[in-house]
């Protein structure tokens, strides 16, 4: 993980552990365990008892100066789990403290997880430290993204001052499949250099791991282009890699669930549907 901590004594220390169990093929919350405020909603069952729904809540809504959220996730056996936020996550500027976001998910043999998150709005000033590291079993599969945004652009709000730093983690049976880290310094050259965000406000990444797509798949989900920005799709050894960039938060969500409506089918073997949260 990055080496930032929370000051000592100041801000929030929030931790939500989940565990998910497949019983008879129905797949059940099994484990809620929380310390401070982030939570989660009664479990959802959209499309059936196979695949169990969760939002996961952090009240306050706001991620400020010395905050630390810790999100474990595990998945049992065969169980299937998808979770989502309720709204953006909003970090906001900093005294001093860094605020930090871990989240670590463990899937078990043929376990199946979706992260599908709103986006992360970094306010000019924060000083941001976002961590994921998923750990996969045989036949395990993940699908997640992260969408950030850097400053307010409707506030006319730039991201001038503050940090960001961002770590993932992706291992499939012990072996290493992705690892990347980052580090944005608000008001830096690298926000413009056309070899890093080119200017763009926005970016993000979407991971599926733990199967290889197919060619069909992979040349449906290259032939998608969001209504805004740039989008591309990489294929590597157990390992589909989109990424976009661009100024719109909508035009990632809309470009990223469309990779997803066009992957979920393919390989994991259900039609997308979306979380009824998004619909609010």
């Amino acid at each position: 993980m990055l080496p930032s901590e929370p000051a000592p004594g100041l801000g929030w220390r929030a931790t939500l552990d989940l565990g998910y169990e497949n019983r008879e093929g129905r797949t059940v919350l099994a484990r809620r365990r929380y310390c401070g405020p982030l939570r989660v909603q009664k479990p959802f069952y959209p499309e059936g008892g196979a695949v169990c729904h969760t939002i996961v809540l952090h009240p306050p809504a706001g991620i400020c100066g010395g905050d630390a959220l810790d999100l474990s996730v595990g998945v049992g056996e065969g169980a299937r789990a998808l979770l989502t936020t309720p709204g953006a996550g909003k970090w906001y500027r900093s005294a001093g403290p860094d605020a930090r976001q871990d989240l670590r998910f463990d899937l078990a043999e043929g376990a199946i997880l979706e992260w599908l998150p709103q986006e992360s709005i970094v306010f000019d000033g924060a000083r941001a430290v976002m961590a994921l590291d998923v750990r996969l079993a045989a036949g395990a599969r993940f699908l997640g993204w992260d969408i950030v945004c850097l400053g307010r652009r409707g506030s006319g709000e730039a991201f001038l001052n503050g940090s960001l730093g961002i770590e993932t983690r992706i291992d499939a049976m012990d072996e290493h499949k992705w690892l990347e880290r980052a580090f944005i310094a608000g008001g830096s050259a690298m926000l413009d250099s056309p070899a890093v965000l080119a200017g763009a406000t926005v970016f993000g990444t979407l991971l599926m791991a733990g199967v290889d797509p197919p060619p069909a798949l992979l040349e449906r989900c290259r032939a998608l282009e969001p209504m805004e920005g740039l989008g591309a799709v990489t294929a590597l050894p157990g390992l589909l890699v989109a990424r976009y960039l661009g100024q719109e938060a909508e035009a990632a969500r809309n470009y990223f669930a469309g990779l997803w409506n066009a992957a979920r089918p393919a390989i994991f073997g259900r039609e997308a549907v979306a979380p009824r949260i998004w619909m609010t």
